[in-house]
């Protein structure tokens, strides 16, 4: 993975969590073909070659905006050709997001708007500051959510909440989000980033495999019936089996420590 990008900041808190700030702040964070590239270009290598990294934290630079949504200044006047290759590149970043084998975490101050808030959903959970604003607006500018937000959001919330949101493209609240179940927790603005960083460090405590293959198991059993998600998690939980940390869990316990899991 590429260290330097254009329009994204990339940190790691501690060697096993990547932070990524999307850092277009004069624009309100919103999404560019660049950025499209940018998010594409570090979630695919997380997909396959996520090395010690074992957690991920997406947020937003500056407190306005985790994103706006798609830039509309760069799509003024875009040939259907181009507007088609970009969402193509849009596509494959929020794809390969929604498929990151480690837990993504979405920590959201101020707007979350159309991609913004697609972005936001693509992660596994989503935690917000009082005062962050959500929409999918798309409907009033002649498009749709096409970032996975007319799934993620009915996987949310419901099919009829979410389909009185898109439809609508009304804003709302972190608060509404959370009593919808789309937000899992509103903090304060100053401590946002401290409860982020508590409930990733939680799971970077836990064993990377289990952690992966539970996460695993959620994602792809929610997609099926239940017998067949059954099938899935079983399946799932036979890889964890022959693993040392299966082993270390268990003499850790028995022996009263902590365990040290390796990910093997």
């Amino acid at each position: 993975m590429n260290r330097s990008y254009e329009t994204i900041n990339l940190s790691e808190p501690r060697p096993d969590l990547l932070l990524i700030t999307l850092n277009r702040p004069d624009r309100r964070n919103a999404l560019n073909t660049q950025m499209g590239r940018d998010l594409r270009d570090i979630f695919v290598p997380l997909k396959f070659t996520p090395g010690t990294i074992r957690a991920v934290v997406i947020t937003g630079a500056g407190d306005l905006a985790f994103c706006a949504g798609g830039d509309l200044k760069e799509r003024n006047g875009m040939s259907d050709e181009t507007w088609a290759s970009q969402h193509a590149i849009f596509e494959e970043a929020f794809y390969a997001v929604m498929e990151c084998p480690i837990p993504v975490i979405a920590a959201v101050r101020g707007a979350a708007f159309g991609g913004g808030c697609e972005l936001a959903l693509a992660c596994d959970f989503i935690y917000a500051a009082a005062g962050a604003r959500f929409a999918l607006t798309e409907v009033s500018l002649g498009i749709m959510p096409g970032g996975g937000g007319t799934q993620n959001l009915a996987r949310a919330v419901g099919e009829r909440r979410a389909k009185e949101l898109i439809l609508s493209a009304r804003p709302f609240s972190a608060e509404d989000a959370l009593r919808w179940g789309m937000v899992n927790e509103v903090c304060s603005p100053e401590t946002l980033m401290q409860r982020v960083f508590e409930t990733a460090e939680r799971i970077l405590s836990n064993a990377p495999i289990s952690v992966a293959q539970a996460k695993a198991a959620i994602h792809y059993g929610l997609q099926t019936d239940l017998r067949t998600g059954l099938m899935i998690e079983v399946q799932a939980y036979q890889k964890m089996v022959p693993t040392e940390d299966r082993r270390e869990g268990m003499a850790a316990f028995n022996e009263k420590r902590r365990p040290r899991f390796v990910g093997r």
